[in-house]
């Protein structure tokens, strides 16, 4: 029986500009924090291995991880509409989808070979987000109400047809809790990370000075 996890371990992320200059473009915007979301979704996956979830590496691995970012980019998408023009939400999720999926790509391709002829695995993830799209349009999102859930949080309808989803990803023993970890612990963490990341992406508050004699992560 899969256990819930009580206090998941912190992801430490870099999602901020170093250097001033021009606003960045949606499409660099997208590029960093595509980066981000596949991290945010592998540490999702971590701890749910860690909370007792057999999850092995194989596809059901990858269809986790493909779900878990489909998302991670909706959850983005509803922060890039209060944020954005309607001509740079669109390439702004665009961009992020097609970064996502870069990664996918690469990663599947390591640990599952090439894909089926004529097709590849980041088109199993465009194609997921293309499906599910409107599915996550239909819930709501509320803006967070304190520094730690900055930008547009999911409902609980938002992010139990995550959890629905990820079911299938799991072996029988493990289908009943996997509601109960994903909308209480897991979802939250990885909205508050990406969501973090895109504020701070955003922001034109002042950086702080870096500190002489560190380096970034």
């Amino acid at each position: 029986m899969a256990s819930v996890a009580r206090t998941p371990p912190a992801m430490r992320v870099r999602s901020q500009w170093f250097k001033q200059g021009a606003p960045k473009s949606a499409q660099e915007q997208a590029g960093a924090l595509g980066f981000i979301v596949w991290r945010a979704a592998r540490q999702m996956l971590q701890r749910m291995r860690q909370a007792g979830f057999d999850i092995d590496a194989g596809p059901a691995y990858f269809a986790f991880l493909r779900e878990v970012c489909v998302f991670l980019v909706n959850v983005l998408d509803r922060n890039a509409h209060a944020r954005l023009g309607a001509d740079e939400r669109v390439a702004f999720t665009s961009a992020l989808v097609r970064h996502v999926a870069a990664t996918y790509d690469d990663s599947a391709r390591d640990l599952l070979g090439p894909a089926m002829a004529g097709s590849s695995h980041a088109d199993a993830l465009i194609e997921l987000f293309n499906e599910c799209a409107d599915h996550y349009a239909d819930f709501g999102a509320e803006p967070g109400t304190d520094s730690a859930t900055q930008g547009f949080v999911p409902d609980f309808a938002f992010v139990r047809y995550l959890a629905s989803r990820l079911v299938a990803t799991v072996p029988p023993k493990d289908e009943r809790w996997v509601a109960d970890q994903v909308i209480d612990i897991e979802a939250p963490e990885a909205v508050k990370i990406v969501n973090g990341a895109m504020h701070n992406l955003y922001s034109t508050e002042p950086r702080r000075p870096r500190r002489e004699g560190f380096s970034g992560d």
